[in-house]
């Protein structure tokens, strides 16, 4: 299964990346909401690992225009994000997001978390 994370942290890139190579996922990158959008469009990725935190468009803004597309509304997005206030988690949800990840990343509740989103699409097809 393809997975399209949108960081612009290197090191996190690196960390979720791997992470999701190991565990068996193809990944996809980019590193701003513009690209990332471009790709999820093309490539039409089942999942999306998006920070929220990017430069240019924030996550927010993207994940709103992918699930306002109906090519992308689909896509399932999880936000990547240190913004785990109980505030910010509605904003989160409000956006379109369909879970969350918070910052730094735990290997254990990542994948957990990802594996239970991805049997949610297998068991929606």
């Amino acid at each position: 299964m393809k997975i399209l994370v949108i960081e612009d942290n290197p090191l996190n890139m690196k960390l979720i990346t791997d992470l999701l190579k190991m565990s068996g996922y193809d990944v996809l990158q980019a590193t701003d909401g513009e690209t990332g959008i471009k790709i999820a469009r093309e490539e039409t990725p089942p999942l999306v690992l998006m920070d929220i935190q990017l430069p240019g468009m924030d996550g927010l803004t993207a994940t709103r225009l992918l699930k306002k597309d109906e090519k992308t509304s689909h896509i399932k997005v999880i936000a990547l994000t240190a913004l785990a206030m109980k505030g910010d988690k509605n904003l989160i949800l409000e956006a379109g997001c369909d879970g969350y990840i918070s910052k730094p990343i735990r290997y254990k509740e990542a994948l957990e978390a990802i594996g239970s989103f991805v049997k949610e699409i297998k068991d929606g097809e």
